[in-house]
């Protein structure tokens, strides 16, 4: 795979002249992207990066020659030597142009791809591809990874459920029991607004539905709820939802670091651009997992394999 060839420009075709940027995941090329584009925005239907401005093209050409001049020209060639010398060996790897990685789903696995530089997925195939400028990263994290595909073979899977079922459920520990509830203490004279996705202490960002007029009479668990320090009766609960994928695209970050502070006191503010991110990053994972999971009822064997 050439490295000129995982970057993509698309100018837009829409009413708001810019263009789509594309590349592979790498952390650090994201920070540096967000820090030469701070107005770009994350579209998920495109799967990449809008950058506003008639001459958004223009820019993008000149960062992406700047980020071309600064990869080692030889990392690809000094990787595959390195995989030469010191190969690794599983049937969950296979080599071509690259390194390519096929396994049932895991979430530990997805996040241990998306650290190592420049690994992507690709949703055609169905399959990670990893250049050899990272086997070496790679090779230090293949154990867990390896570790992590050989829990989720169906069989595997199937073995542990009977063995859970034979067992018995687990009990609930008291903060799954009060997430089951989908309640939320809030300061009574300090509501948050509804229908609006915000940031909490306990359970990430969530969409409040409905708000109680009774005062809480009972404890309040600390342990769960860190920020209910007052009396029970200065709370009142606040029933909250999941956000939708589509609530956080379409929500406005905060800018005012007070404010994030004061919500920390209160145990509610509007999210800032990262925890939104992370949120979105979130729920497009849930979405994966949901939909692989359906693939996998149709064909038992698990995807790709």
């Amino acid at each position: 795979m050439e490295f000129v060839s995982d970057f993509r420009i698309i100018p837009s075709d829409g009413e708001r002249p810019g263009a789509f940027a594309s590349f592979p995941y790498d952390r650090d090329l994201v920070r540096r992207f967000r820090e030469a584009f701070p107005r770009a925005r994350w579209r998920e239907e495109e799967r990449g990066w809008f950058v506003p401005g008639t001459t958004a093209v223009k820019r993008l050409d000149t960062w992406i020659a700047q980020e071309l001049a600064n990869l080692d020209r030889h990392a690809d060639a000094k990787g595959r030597d390195a995989y030469l010398f010191d190969p690794l060996e599983s049937p969950y790897l296979t080599v071509g142009e690259d390194l390519r990685i096929r396994t049932p789903y895991s979430h530990t696995i997805v996040e241990t791809l998306r650290s190592i530089p420049w690994a992507h997925w690709d949703r055609d195939e169905r399959i990670w591809h990893v250049p050899f400028r990272s086997y070496e990263e790679l090779r230090l994290k293949w154990p867990v990874i390896e570790e992590a595909a050989r829990r989720n073979e169906p069989a595997e899977r199937c073995r542990r459920r009977e063995e859970q079922a034979r067992l018995g459920p687990r009990p609930a520990s008291p903060a799954q029991l009060e997430r089951r509830r989908r309640r939320y203490p809030v300061p009574g004279d300090d509501l948050p607004p509804v229908e609006t996705p915000l940031m909490t202490l306990s359970w990430g960002i969530v969409v409040f539905e409905e708000i109680e007029d009774q005062v809480i009479e009972e404890k309040v668990d600390a342990g769960i709820y860190p920020h209910a320090r007052e009396e029970p009766g200065h709370y009142v609960w606040a029933h909250w939802r999941v956000p939708t994928l589509q609530e956080i695209y379409r929500t406005r970050p905060a800018r005012e670091a007070e404010e994030r502070a004061l919500g920390r006191s209160r145990g509610w503010w509007r999210p800032d651009r990262d925890e939104l991110q992370e949120r979105a990053r979130q729920l497009r994972q849930i979405e994966r997992a949901q939909r692989m999971r359906h693939a996998a009822q149709k064909d038992p064997v698990g995807p790709g394999r």
